[in-house]
């Protein structure tokens, strides 16, 4: 099979919002681009595009229906139609392990004709387009239902319990009726293992007052209390995502919260466990704080790598023992990616992280490349393990749609940009079975590429407006907005002459106003003037007439303010008020003792569960910044 892979070529399909096409190439130096033999549709409305896990059949939607196309053996003859199903509002698309089976899921909806909602998830057989099964799936994110990898065994969690049919030779019932049932509690969740026929399966139970949650390894059909292969149990997991190795003989559980009650993270407490088929169970150490980015398994089955911590994050690769094996250190990584073979790995940072990607050895424990893949919402691998497709799609980016091939040393092989006005939604490559391509050998040698048509990225790293200011020498405060300073007319506390003169003016000819309307004198008397961003109001000597008809009532502080800054610094304010003079140094002392109070606060709010801006988050981190400078103020008074 091996000598033959080189004849191979896997097509690309390609989903946009003009239509439904595959590509291909004429070998690795010659530009992806759409051959007239292979199919094209045009069509606004498809939402899914799947190939058959041994690329067998291409399936797509198109609004209308959906058509499954076999997937013709010579490169230069078309795809037939297999068969159309009646599905307009189909919105995803799986095939069962072996490609016999299509599933179809929509959103479920409720009509007058049909007040307790019509069936979502169906299944069709390929061979003959027919109907097979039908039920109500109300869960979007987990609507899969799982198979056993000889297609002998469907099983699907329908209100927390766990159904089973037998679709072997010789079982007689089917899609028609259930075989075994097990669960039953709310939020249950099954997964099949692949590799071994009958499977070992895993189903997860919440854990409910006060109870832990709980995941279970049986062999299938022996699924009694009492026959449990292995057992795990965990607080803190109002989620799990349940991952097995290519054999079927290790389980990860990556659990999760979604918020984190001691107010530690912002993104909820997560954990990972294992689980073995011999009935081994651990927890997975990870050696630094924050949430769990990325948990993945290696085609060879026997490693693992996780990404976890607050940035930068770590990255390790751990054993069937959950020891580390290899630790990658830190960087700005939030995803990771083994080739199909597993002795490659790409390390990558997309979402709100600016791209960087790095292509590791695995069996070397080296690094070979670095590069950059900004705006980055596809990856993934090419079956023959070498090349690798970044692709940045709608609705997630609207702008820069497109996609590049690269080989794993960092050459660019392809790239192929959107026209205006066009968006591209998803990209995938055809599967094949395994052995379909050898193992490729790897080296440190340089790729022949292509130059990239769009603008690099600039490498400079950014820094922030008052962090440039203090490289330059300069002082941060003659150039950042100015809070305001309690005693002091708010002209003087946004910059003296160079305040708002306009907004003061109006203030003094609204009240010169009420003196001529209700004949008061011109007596000079504090009045309370609130300003954007205050606690509450706070008196400022300007001098303008006395109005007691139409004096306002002091407002009432948002917050109380009891901490020992804000305290000296309403004492310092009362100082200013009654005639003290105030040094530039005390006033810097204020300003940040006020900084740090904020801090103080949003630190509260954090820890009550509230989820905070970004620039609120930036600010908390220049706590450390800003009592240094509060303390070297203080030792040079």
């Amino acid at each position: 099979m091996a000598a033959a892979a080189d004849l191979v070529v896997p097509t690309l399909a390609i989903r946009s919002s003009v239509g439904v096409e595959l590509w291909s190439t004429a070998g690795p130096k010659q530009p992806y681009e759409h051959k007239p033999h292979l199919p094209r549709e045009e069509t606004k409305s498809s939402r899914s595009i799947c190939f058959s896990s041994d690329g067998r059949y291409f399936a797509f939607s198109n609004g209308q229906e959906v058509k499954v196309l076999q997937v013709s053996q010579d490169s230069a003859a078309s795809w037939p139609v297999k068969c159309v199903l009646p599905r307009p509002k189909a919105f995803y698309l799986q095939f069962s392990p072996r490609g016999s089976y299509l599933c179809t899921w929509e959103h479920y909806a409720i009509t007058k004709d049909r007040p307790e909602g019509s069936p979502n998830l169906l299944v069709y057989e390929v061979a003959t387009g027919a109907e097979v099964f039908a039920i109500v799936q109300k869960n979007q994110t987990d609507w899969q239902p799982s198979w056993s990898a000889d297609e002998s065994i469907f099983a699907l969690v329908v209100g927390g319990e766990a159904l089973f049919y037998d679709l072997g030779e010789g079982a007689d019932k089917g899609f028609a009726s259930t075989s075994r049932k097990i669960g039953g509690s709310r939020g249950g969740m099954l997964s099949l293992g692949p590799g071994n026929c009958p499977p070992f399966l895993a189903f997860y139970t919440p854990g409910a007052k006060g109870a832990p949650s709980m995941c279970k390894l049986y062999k299938y059909p022996a699924l009694g209390q009492n026959q449990t292969v292995a057992c795990k149990s965990f607080f803190q997991a109002d989620r799990v995502e349940m991952l097995w190795n290519k054999r079927g003989s290790g389980l990860l559980l990556l659990t999760s919260t979604e918020v984190d009650k001691s107010g530690a993270s912002y993104y909820g407490n997560q954990a990972v466990h294992f689980m073995a088929t011999k009935g081994d169970t651990c927890s997975v150490p990870l050696s630094k704080e924050g949430p769990v980015h990325c948990v993945k398994w290696s085609p060879k089955a026997t490693e693992f790598v996780v990404v976890y911590g607050f940035m930068p994050s770590k990255a390790a690769l751990y054993n069937l023992k959950c020891d580390v094996v290899f630790d990658f250190g830190e960087g700005p990584r939030n995803c990771a990616y083994f080739n199909p073979f597993g002795n490659l790995i790409v390390l990558a940072g997309f979402g709100n992280l600016p791209g960087a990607v790095e292509v590791w050895d695995v069996s070397k424990r080296e690094k070979l490349a670095n590069l950059k893949c900004a705006d980055t919402t596809v990856f993934e691998w090419h079956p023959n393990g070498e090349w690798f497709i970044t692709a940045t799609t709608a609705p997630r980016l609207r702008i820069s749609n497109g996609f590049k091939v690269y080989h794993y040393s960092g050459a660019l092989l392809h790239e192929t940009m959107w026209p205006q006005g066009q968006e591209l939604l998803g990209i995938e490559w055809q599967q094949f079975a395994d052995k379909t391509f050898s193992e490729p050998k790897i080296t440190k040698a340089k790729h022949e590429g292509i130059k990239s048509s769009q603008p690099e990225a600039s490498k400079k790293a950014y820094t922030p407006p008052h962090l440039r200011l203090l490289k330059e020498g300069k002082n941060p405060e003659k150039y950042l907005p100015q809070p305001s300073v309690p005693g002091l007319a708010p002209a003087a506390a946004a910059g003296g002459a160079n305040g708002n003169k306009r907004h003061n003016k109006n203030k003094q000819r609204s009240a010169r106003k009420d003196v001529n309307v209700n004949g008061g004198d011109a007596e000079s008397v504090p009045v309370e003037v609130a300003e954007p961003g205050d606690l509450g109001a706070r008196q400022s000597p300007v001098s303008v007439p006395k109005v007691e008809q139409r004096q306002q009532p002091t407002p009432r502080p948002k917050y109380q303010q009891n901490n020992a800054a804000d305290q000296q610094e309403n004492t310092q304010g009362q100082g200013q008020a009654n005639g003290q003079n105030i040094s530039e140094k005390d006033r810097k002392i204020r300003s940040v003792a006020k900084k740090l109070s904020d801090i103080k606060k949003l630190k509260v709010r954090r820890s009550q569960g509230e989820n905070l801006e970004l620039n609120q988050l930036n600010k908390i981190k220049m706590e450390a910044l800003y009592l240094d400078e509060l303390k070297a103020l203080k030792l040079s008074a």
